[in-house]
């Protein structure tokens, strides 16, 4: 019998579970309330693709090889075309400091290693038209859904039958076998659901900050700017920033603010502010010099960030069958850390995985849960640890007088002095800590092996003196200098924090 899919959302969700469903005893179909991409390439695809669903969509991406592995593996023939279409590959050989580069030998996994980069716009754009070829999957374009189909027996078991909606004024019922919400943090079905009798836990708190991005292309017959000892990141508590470059000779820069910074949020929207935000970071700099880039976009700014979990399985209820969420309608993380699009891609791939080995719609249901407990817990719980220790700091910086107490001093120090100058130290360090990054390993594992913790502690013991060399430039100004530069006021924002505190 062939199984009847329907997967509401054509965003990167959605599309992750078209390549990891589509299959000969599978129909496959994508319901996408926005048109679809307009004609032409990768630069019409940017300026003109409308997809208000996605709010994230032209802000900056970088691809993890988690995401990457995932498609080489299931469908080598896309990732040969976003390579076409001028998406670019960043291997761990290019990762290197200046340091490290001259005795590197490759090992295994190496190659895995390597982040895909591109405008989000190009990758959605090279996906969807390569998810349109394959067989069984259908996207339909400009489909209204308004709600789930529930069905509620007469023992109040709830499972999903599809969904119903509009297409060009027409109402249909799309009915399926089983129903994937792929909408995103703004879907309706767990509110539907609920309203239905289910039992749906949810977890959430706030990042604590906002993006601002801004996209940029290298002015003809110039190059990129050399990184030398500049850093394409950093983080200085009251701002962090991240350089990103794209396809096709564009990249883009994103300068993520805490909330509590309500000066320089309210003017680093302004495309001027912004520039000469990032004029005072050595390591983007060069990049926005007018004589290196010309700007191609506005200032796009993202609130509203929040990490989120919902369970739509719990141990005292029972499943749902026919119902399942992948990407942010099931969890929601800081774009921060780049791992959205891995975890959408993860869930796709545990899902493709239980259908294979479970027939039972509730069985599939729970063991689909379990298995995505299990494989993104660690890293969401990582990184909203992180995000909580990102909102103390910024709010400790707006705290007259403030000082950290010894442990806190210590753990710093650890972090600064041992973690992140081991890693520039040391080849296997940086290669193991980058699996962590790019979610190749459970989040702290390499730090917790007996052998790698002792090469730490080692070149902590050393001091900051024998290390001297080893620390990179400073990554820009503190919070003072850059708001005088910027003529805005310093203390502006000192006493609603105290207040608040």
């Amino acid at each position: 019998m062939t199984e009847k899919v329907l997967v509401i959302g054509a965003g990167m969700a959605g599309l992750c579970c078209a390549l990891t469903l589509a299959s000969a005893e599978r129909q496959v179909v994508i319901l996408e309330r926005d048109a679809p991409p307009p004609e032409g390439g990768t630069d019409e695809a940017f300026f003109d693709w409308n997809r208000r669903g996605v709010g994230q969509l032209r802000h900056s991406h970088a691809f993890l090889a988690r995401l990457r592995t995932i498609i080489k593996r299931r469908h080598p023939a896309l990732l040969a075309q976003l390579l076409e279409a001028g998406c670019r590959e960043i291997g761990f050989a290019d990762m290197l400091p200046d340091g490290l580069k001259a005795d590197y030998v490759a090992e295994d996994g190496d190659s895995d290693m390597a982040v895909l980069t591109s405008r989000r716009t190009t990758l959605e754009w090279v996906m969807r038209r390569y998810v349109e070829t394959l067989a069984g999957v259908t996207i339909v374009s400009e489909a209204v859904v308004q709600g789930l189909l529930i069905d509620k027996g007469a023992n109040g078991q709830l499972q999903v039958l599809g969904a119903r909606g509009e297409l060009k004024g027409v109402t249909i019922e799309w009915r399926a076998d089983f129903t994937i919400d792929a909408q995103g943090r703004n879907s309706q079905a767990p509110d539907q659901l609920r309203e239905a009798g289910a039992v749906i836990a949810e977890t959430a708190e706030d990042c604590g900050i906002l993006y601002y991005t801004r996209h940029y292309r290298l002015r003809p017959g110039v190059d990129e700017p050399s990184r030398g000892r500049g850093a394409g990141t950093g983080d200085l508590g009251y701002i962090k920033y991240g350089l990103f470059p794209g396809d096709n000779g564009c990249f883009s820069i994103t300068l993520a603010v805490p909330e509590v910074e309500m000066q320089i949020r309210q003017h680093v929207v302004n495309p001027e502010v912004f520039d000469g935000v990032c004029a005072q970071f050595p390591g983007i700099a060069p990049w926005t010099d007018p004589a290196t880039a010309e700007p191609i976009s506005k200032v796009f700014g993202m609130g509203d960030l929040r990490s989120r979990w919902r369970a739509f399985v719990a141990e005292d209820q029972p499943a749902i069958p026919g119902f399942f969420a992948v990407g942010d309608s099931l969890v929601r993380t800081n774009p921060l850390y780049g791992r959205g699009c891995s975890f959408a891609a993860v869930e796709a791939d545990i899902l493709a995985s239980v259908l294979e080995h479970a027939t039972e719609p509730a069985a599939r249901a729970r063991l689909y849960d379990a298995r995505v407990r299990e494989e993104l817990t660690p890293y969401f719980n990582s990184m909203r640890d992180q995000d909580r220790a990102a909102i103390r700091r910024a709010r400790r910086l707006l705290t007259p007088g403030y000082e950290p107490k010894l442990r806190a001093k210590v753990m710093q120090s650890f972090l600064d002095d041992g973690i992140r100058i081991a890693m520039r130290s040391e080849i296997d360090l940086l290669r193991a800590g980058l699996r962590d990054f790019h979610m190749l390993e459970p989040p702290g594992k390499w730090l917790r092996k007996p052998s790698n913790a002792a090469k730490v502690v080692k070149w902590w013991a050393r001091g900051k003196k024998r290390n001297a060399d080893l620390y990179p430039p400073p990554v820009g100004p503190d919070r003072s200098a850059l708001m005088a530069n910027l003529g805005l006021d310093a203390s502006a924002d000192i006493l609603p924090v105290q207040a608040a505190s």
